[in-house]
């Protein structure tokens, strides 16, 4: 009972570490990254489809993407979702590629970038700590109901707090590698 709850929270706690470094991608920096705009839900035909099915993304150049629809017709539907979106670039339309140019940041820019981006692994980090919090109610249910005793519960404990320190600090580093990233000129 006890490892298939600290399996559980892991396994939680990696894929919550796993999201945070997703959203990390999504925030611009100096460069092109197709990251930025693979999940961009794009109406296809009625429905809501990420950019990566409809298009294979490029980038030729640091500061530039291209965006090749793999049906013509879903052209108008990509330019519009890149339009829509807070990305803060015009698509350029030439009939078969969509190319985005992606202006140097400025360094007011780039300090917000930062605090979202400081926000996201808050957001990581409260997530951990709510599996961390949702794991010891079930250890402490157990002891409770005499499946454990008390010093394996506090051994369980121990392990899960380590995790827990673990993955909090997996997600520090990401932040500072994206911080970095960010400031970097």
């Amino acid at each position: 009972m006890i490892d298939e709850t600290l399996l559980d929270a892991l396994d939680k706690m990696d894929k919550a570490v796993l999201h945070v470094q997703g959203q990390f991608a999504t925030v611009r920096t100096g460069r092109a990254a197709p990251a930025l705009v693979e999940q961009l839900q794009v109406e296809y035909y009625g429905s809501q489809v990420p950019l990566q099915q409809l298009a294979g993304i490029q980038v030729p150049e640091a500061r530039q993407l291209l965006i090749k629809p793999h049906d013509r017709g879903s052209m108008a539907a990509v330019e519009k979702a890149i339009r829509d979106s807070d990305l803060g670039v015009a698509p350029n339309n030439d009939g078969v590629v969509i190319r985005l140019n992606f202006p140097p940041l400025t360094e007011e820019r780039r300090r917000d970038y930062v605090k979202i981006a400081k926000n996201m692994a808050e957001d990581g980090r409260v997530a951990i700590r709510n599996i961390r919090r949702d794991a010891r109610k079930h250890l402490e249910a157990f002891e409770k109901d005499g499946e454990i005793s008390a010093d394996d519960l506090e051994r369980a404990e121990k392990e899960l707090d380590k995790m827990t320190h673990d993955h909090v600090e997996r997600i520090d580093q990401g932040l500072g590698r994206k911080e970095a990233e960010l400031l970097e000129v």
